[in-house]
């Protein structure tokens, strides 16, 4: 009779990897009526650092414009080192580019916020994510990439 495969995980590290703020347009910008056209762009990565551990990076840039004048850019890349073993590929897979990016988003959301409200513009309430659903629709769209090739 066999056991199953022990799996561990952990976060090591969390910590921002960079961050920017641009308001290319201050001071004139905040002369405006604050009714801002914002766009959110996210993006996740996993890079393996060897003996099952990864640094899994997230992404986060936020633009608000005013009538098609930038009046912020703020971007974060939130980034942690999690060990992971002992998990069948595909559950590796999800757990590094859905799980841990829903752990960074809280942290990511935090900084984007802090840098906006630094640069004298109203908070940013950025809705929760699920990450889950991204992670699946990437996973499509990369099989059915490889697919048509």
């Amino acid at each position: 009779m066999s056991e199953a495969p022990k799996t561990r995980f952990g976060i090591q590290r969390i910590y921002i990897k960079n961050s920017s703020f641009e308001a290319p347009n201050s001071p004139s910008i905040y002369r405006s009526p604050w009714q801002p056209k914002v766009k959110v762009d996210l993006n996740t990565k996993a890079t393996s650092l060897g003996e099952d551990a990864y640094e899994v990076l997230l992404r986060l840039t936020v633009t608000a414009e005013l009538e098609e004048k930038v009046a912020f850019l703020a971007e974060i890349e939130q980034a942690c080192i999690v060990t992971a073993g002992g998990f069948e590929p595909a559950a590796l897979d999800q757990m590094l580019g859905a799980y841990v990016p829903s752990l960074l988003f809280p942290y990511a959301r935090e900084a984007i916020d802090s840098l906006v409200v630094k640069g004298s513009f109203p908070a940013v309430m950025l809705a929760p994510v699920n990450f889950d659903v991204l992670y699946q629709q990437t996973k499509q769209q990369k099989d059915n990439t490889e697919a048509a090739h």
